[in-house]
């Protein structure tokens, strides 16, 4: 049985706008050009970019206000192709979220975008190193009782593309947030989620036909 463990933002939901709002609001309170703010990668928690823009100040606490910022202001937030069929298909034994961000931005995100949070969510605030440790990958395969070696991860960054390879697993880069090169560790690319689902269904009953 294939065990999905999918990052969310980028992947299940588009939760661009939202993210651009908060950080520039962030920004602009604390003197940081926008061009800094815009060229960040986001798929990391909020502490570690904090903490790289402006150490001087309390992470922390700017951190926790960033999140809940988000988690109030994703009324936008939308599901992506294909994120509710795979949340559904696979079902709560074999599904898995692990994301860079608090549980509560992610319950909001999720719900926001009309998705269940799956029993397993794997977030920042349960980690002690968030991506591209793999630390996230493996933890939710402990809680699902999986072997590694037969989960697939759905990433759109390259700090989750390397997570999901270290921690062992097959990786599928989903081309939504980087162009292709960005993605080349993953074990192969697809333009959505929806396109992966479809080949992995069109696999599977290619599989059922041959027996």
């Amino acid at each position: 049985m294939t065990v999905v463990l999918s990052d969310l933002d980028g992947v299940l939901v588009d939760s661009h706008a939202s993210i651009m709002r908060a950080w520039r609001r962030w920004g602009r309170a604390h003197g940081v050009e926008r061009a800094a703010v815009d060229a960040v990668r986001h798929g990391s928690p909020s502490g570690e970019i904090v903490a790289s823009l402006t150490p001087h100040l309390d992470v922390a606490a700017e951190a926790r206000a960033l999140d809940l910022g988000q988690a109030e202001d994703a009324g936008d937030v939308v599901a992506l192709p294909g994120a509710a069929d795979v949340l559904r298909a696979f079902g709560p034994d074999a599904v898995a979220v692990v994301t860079s961000c608090t549980a509560e931005l992610a319950v909001a995100r999720l719900r926001a975008a009309g998705l269940e949070p799956p029993a397993v969510l794997v977030t920042a605030d349960r980690l002690r190193r968030g991506k591209p440790d793999p630390e996230g990958y493996l933890l939710a395969a402990r809680e699902l009782g999986a072997d590694p070696a037969g989960c697939v991860v759905l990433e759109d960054s390259p700090a989750g593309v390397r997570a999901g390879r270290d921690a062992g697993m097959r990786v599928v880069g989903v081309l939504t947030t980087h162009a292709p090169a960005d993605l080349e560790a993953a074990h192969e690319r697809v333009a959505s989620v929806a396109a992966w689902r479809r080949s992995e269904a069109a696999a599977t009953n290619g599989s059922r036909r041959a027996r």
